[in-house]
């Protein structure tokens, strides 16, 4: 089908042509181990849309929010795992090279318009994940640190608007993080996210349980399906990471067993959703809001918890931003990995203010 002659994209980079001083075994790519493809799973798809569950929960009901959760976990499951055979399928077939993107999958389905859509698609996705996390990053970190108040209506840092200044503050971290090819060597730090985002959900799950118990508001089970497609807007958003699940898979060390580990993780991540989004509604009732952290007001707890997503936000960016880095890289590049390209594009934070 003339794949061998497209220039096969890689999630990180192509492999120089051949020379006759060219190594006949070059260096092998670093894949990772079962917890850190659990760890990257989960911090692809654990983002904002966590903290509108409770207020989902209260237009669609209890009931009917936790059974809308989980069928769309299981349908993102499979949609996830229909990709990864497909792949599987095309590379075991004779005449295809290895598929390593989702723009070679596209190319190999569609040809080249299949390839552009694709691309299109993903940079477009992913990108607009990116940019609301920084927005979300900016705005709570100025509401926290940088209210208005009765004698200060127009707080500044160093002559900035605070969220001006936050999206800048991000700049030089965001330089060090976005260089980092390998999906495997962001890990760690996606270890780590983890540990502080399952914290703070923590802190909010425990104080909606005492809430609930002094409280104990009238609670709803289905609310009725004139808000059916509103639960399955929110239900969707956040399940946001299906367009890292081909570059995951191409690092997962044991890829047998990826799909078990893909399983685990949307299984755990589905019942954190579940019991975030029912304990956040028992607890407040009727009175829910948008977003929950409200309703626990300007203290202690919602700090913590809000300073606690902006710290899984701010490193799931480098790894959303990696398959638009791939694309990008294919495309200018030659498909070589290119530090000033991924650097330039955390060069417009501008466009946010």
């Amino acid at each position: 089908m003339g794949f061998d002659k497209e220039a096969s994209s890689s999630s990180y980079r192509l492999r120089p042509l051949a020379r006759e001083d060219t190594p006949l075994i070059g260096k092998p790519q670093p894949l990772s181990s079962k917890p850190k493809t659990f760890a990257n799973v989960f911090i692809a798809i654990v983002g904002a849309g966590v903290l509108g569950l409770p207020y989902t929960f209260m237009k669609t009901g209890w009931v009917f929010g936790i059974l809308m959760i989980a069928t769309i976990a299981f349908l993102t499951y499979h949609c996830m795992m229909l990709l990864v055979y497909t792949r599987r399928k095309l590379e075991s077939l004779q005449g295809f090279s290895k598929i390593n993107s989702f723009g070679d999958l596209g190319f190999t389905v569609c040809g080249p318009i299949g390839r552009f859509a694709v691309d299109a698609m993903i940079v477009l996705s992913q990108a607009g994940f990116c940019v609301s996390y920084l927005i979300f990053i900016a705005n709570t970190l100025a509401y926290v640190f940088n209210s208005a108040t009765a004698t200060n209506f127009d707080p500044r840092i160093l002559g900035f608007k605070p969220k001006v200044f936050y999206i800048w503050g991000c700049l030089p971290f965001q330089l060090g993080l976005n260089s980092i090819s390998s999906l495997t060597h962001l890990a760690p730090l996606s270890i780590f996210a983890d540990v502080v985002d399952l914290g703070a959900m923590g802190i909010v799950m425990v104080e909606d349980v005492f809430i609930f118990l002094k409280q104990r508001p009238a609670l709803e089970s289905f609310g009725g399906l004139s808000v059916f497609f509103y639960g399955l807007g929110v239900a969707i958003y956040a399940f946001e990471g299906i367009g890292m699940v081909l570059p995951l898979e191409t690092e997962t060390k044991d890829k047998e067993k990826f799909g078990k580990i893909l399983g685990l993780s949307m299984a755990f991540i589905t019942l954190m959703y579940g019991a975030f989004g029912a304990l956040g509604y028992f607890a407040f009732g009727e009175d829910t809001k948008d977003i929950i952290t409200t309703n626990l007001g300007k203290g202690l707890v919602s700090s913590l918890v809000q300073l606690g997503l902006c710290v899984n936000l701010f490193f799931t960016f480098p790894l959303m931003m990696n398959p638009v880095y791939e694309i990008v890289e294919r495309r200018l590049c030659e498909g070589r990995y290119c530090m000033w390209l991924r650097n330039s594009w955390r060069l417009k934070p501008s466009s946010l203010n």
